[in-house]
């Protein structure tokens, strides 16, 4: 009992055997009920001769009595008063940002100025890092080993009329930079992601590149969008439609009725020349493969005399695109 005094105070205490009157008074609770059914359960465990009566009289005594006891012992509870709900109401506005820290975090919010566009999908920013659009990609038009790729000049104004000069905000997804050095961003102006509205106008196209994909889903439905309305480089400026390709119409001669004094004449085919307009220019160096169309071909070959595109002199030039040589 020392030993436990040493680690209970008064009130532990006081607990305590509250407690232990409580389960004195469930296990004499139920007991009135199980013996009262079956006395004989006392005889045989406790040697005990109760009669259902004697049952009710001493085990509803012991429930009656610790009831009481508990009761008494049982640890007063305060009331709950209007301070009470008064004291957790501060505790939790307490916790909670006020209207004026959230408006402090946003004006908090760092920008950067954008001193130079390098292309459609790279800016400069103040200090000279580079940053790179994240998830998406624009025509090439600054590799040196590529030719200057179809609306990529445009990709690259769209992207300087909309930030250069101004200041941007920079959200990193995982990566932190290319194997460039280039930072990996989404780039905000005024709210607006100009990552996925420059996949939206047709002049981006979205490029997952793993882990980088928070926003992944957004620049494929904002390409989705931009392809069925032919914007920008899905549109006839990059996608033009083929232009019918002239094919020479052989007609055959009629065969000459044989005579005794007339030998027979075979079918000899007539090749009609598909007309040939003005707006080409003469340039017998032009090879085959340089040719825009057969009907150039032609062109080089009757208006120009560049015979040198008709080998075997079977009058069809460049047989690789006009048929019927």
């Amino acid at each position: 009992m020392i030993y436990i005094d040493n680690f209970l105070n008064k009130s532990d205490k006081i607990d305590l055997v509250s407690d232990l009157f409580l389960l004195a008074f469930l296990i004499s609770f139920i007991s009135i009920f199980v013996f009262f059914i079956k006395p004989s359960l006392l005889n045989k465990w406790f040697k005990l001769n109760f009669s259902r009566k004697k049952v009710l009289a001493v085990f509803g005594g012991l429930s009656l009595i610790t009831f009481i006891l508990f009761g008494i012992t049982a640890p007063d509870v305060e009331p709950v008063t209007e301070d009470y709900y008064q004291n957790t109401k501060t505790l939790e506005e307490s916790q909670q940002p006020t209207q004026n820290t959230i408006e402090s975090e946003v004006e908090e919010e760092k920008t950067f100025l954008v001193v130079r566009v390098i292309d459609g999908d790279t800016i400069e920013i103040e200090g000279g890092e580079k940053v790179r659009y994240i998830g998406i990609n624009t025509p090439e038009s600054k590799d040196p080993r590529k030719e200057v790729e179809c609306y990529a000049k445009e990709a690259e104004s769209k992207n300087r009329d909309l930030v250069e000069g101004k200041k941007v905000v920079l959200e990193k997804d995982i990566s932190e930079t290319d194997r460039y050095g280039r930072l990996l961003r989404y780039v905000y102006l005024d709210g607006v992601m100009i990552n996925e509205l420059l996949v939206r106008e047709g002049y981006a196209q979205a490029s997952s590149y793993p882990p980088d994909v928070k926003y992944q889903d957004r620049f494929n439905e904002a390409e989705k969008q931009a392809r069925a309305e032919q914007k920008g480089l899905w549109g006839e400026v990059c996608n033009p439609s083929p232009s019918p390709t002239l094919v020479p119409t052989v007609i055959p001669r009629p065969t000459a009725v044989p005579t005794q004094s007339t030998p027979i004449k075979t079918t000899e085919p007539v090749l009609v020349v598909p007309q040939v307009n003005n707006s080409y220019t003469c340039d017998c160096k032009k090879t085959c493969p340089q040719m825009s169309s057969c009907e150039e071909a032609y062109y080089q070959l009757n208006v120009c005399g560049c015979s040198v595109r008709d080998g075997d002199d079977d009058g069809v030039p460049c047989e690789t695109i006009c048929p019927g040589g």
